[in-house]
């Protein structure tokens, strides 16, 4: 996605909602992840992604999409890319997850919002405020 100012906002609003998803996606061996991706058993991912998602979205808020990559160097750090789809009400989120050893991270290739406002600051809240909908236990709340 071509940077804008909001993009670095919005980017931070994805990652802080599907923290939780990443946490469990780092659970998996990243051998398997790799093997997954490797032999191209995109059910299998798409299955891994489901199940690391229903403990914290609505079913079909977050989803494998169309691929991935990984990156495994003789004495490196294992990395896995994986593609996103999230989907709250109202907007669809095209992004890249990165899961490695001791952190995550998102990138967001394309917004798209059902019906977009004519403010960049309107979307973004919209954007907030439709993961938090997608959300079984709220920000704040214990579950």
């Amino acid at each position: 996605m071509k940077k804008c100012p909001y993009s670095t906002q919005r980017e931070k609003i994805v990652a802080d909602a599907i923290s939780p998803v990443a946490t469990e996606l780092r659970l998996l061996d990243a051998a398997d992840l790799i093997s997954l991706l490797r032999f191209e058993y995109y059910a299998n991912i798409a299955d891994l992604v489901a199940s690391a998602a229903e403990m914290f979205f609505h079913p079909g808020t977050v989803n494998f999409g169309a691929g991935g990559s990984y990156k495994l160097e003789w004495g490196g750090t294992p990395e896995v890319t994986l593609d996103l789809e999230i989907k709250p009400h109202g907007v669809t989120v095209y992004a890249q997850l990165v899961l490695s050893d001791i952190h995550a991270g998102i990138e967001i290739n394309h917004i798209a919002f059902v019906d977009p406002s004519g403010d960049p600051d309107e979307n973004t809240a919209f954007l907030a405020k439709s993961l938090e909908t997608a959300r079984f236990v709220k920000q704040g709340e214990s579950a």
